[in-house]
């Protein structure tokens, strides 16, 4: 009887390995040795699919985009941008709880990858769309990114240890029940990230207003703004 064939050796196979990879031992771990060996193929058969590990990197930053959900954007949901902006938040940040690992990656920005450069796209040109001006589209991209990759990057509530006598009151009269939080850790980083999300659409939501009613203040875009060009565009993975 004939021995079953391997499966050939593709970029989905490589990038599959790699992102388990990552997500069980961090960005360290990767090599094109281990990644060949987990595969069952020699080094070199892995550059015929990536040049180098960064390459390979990427792909996988690039793989954890492509699951965040985008179709609230799309012309034909009629979701509102403050609505849109919060269900594609949930949605990344869900990517990223995944797979925190390759925060680091995703922080670098979209660069080349084409996951990444659609969710820009897609963002962007959602805002412009709902009337803002284009620089501070670029601005709400950023704004988000920031705010969605810091929530990613690491937990309050488990930077705290269970042990009831590490917060000392006579030191820390005020975190007598620190030491609950980090078995509370996924509710609390969750109820966070929700209060800081909808604090920073309410922000965005009154500049809104500002710029529809014609009013003077910070959501009208600057007169010969060198900083933020009517061109800009937008720069968050």
């Amino acid at each position: 009887m004939a021995r079953p064939r391997k499966p050939l050796l593709s970029r989905e196979r490589i990038v599959d390995a790699a992102r388990a990879l990552v997500d069980a031992e961090g960005l360290a771990a990767v090599s094109t040795r281990r990644l060949a060996a987990q595969l069952g193929v020699s080094g070199p058969s892995l550059y015929n699919h990536f040049r180098t590990k960064d390459q390979i990197l990427e792909a996988v930053a690039d793989s954890v985009s492509a699951q965040v959900d985008l179709s609230m954007f799309d012309a034909a949901d009629g979701r509102d941008w403050r609505t849109a902006l919060h269900d594609w938040a949930v949605s990344y940040r869900a990517a990223l709880t995944l797979h925190p690992n390759i925060v680091p990656v995703l922080a670098r920005g979209p660069g080349r990858r084409p996951a990444g450069l659609r969710l820009a796209d897609a963002v962007f040109g959602a805002m412009v769309d709902a009337g803002w001006p284009p620089a501070q589209a670029t601005s709400i991209g950023a704004l988000m990114r920031y705010f969605i990759m810091g929530s990613a990057l690491g937990s309050f509530a488990g930077g705290f240890v269970d042990d009831e006598t590490a917060y000392d009151p006579a030191d820390y009269p005020h975190l007598g029940q620190a030491h609950l939080l980090a078995e509370r850790q996924e509710l609390i980083d969750a109820r966070a990230f929700e209060t800081g999300l909808r604090a920073l659409l309410d922000g965005l939501a009154t500049q809104y207003a500002q710029l529809a009613g014609g009013e003077a203040g910070p959501a009208r875009e600057p007169a010969g703004d060198a900083s933020a060009p009517a061109e800009a565009s937008p720069g968050h993975p």
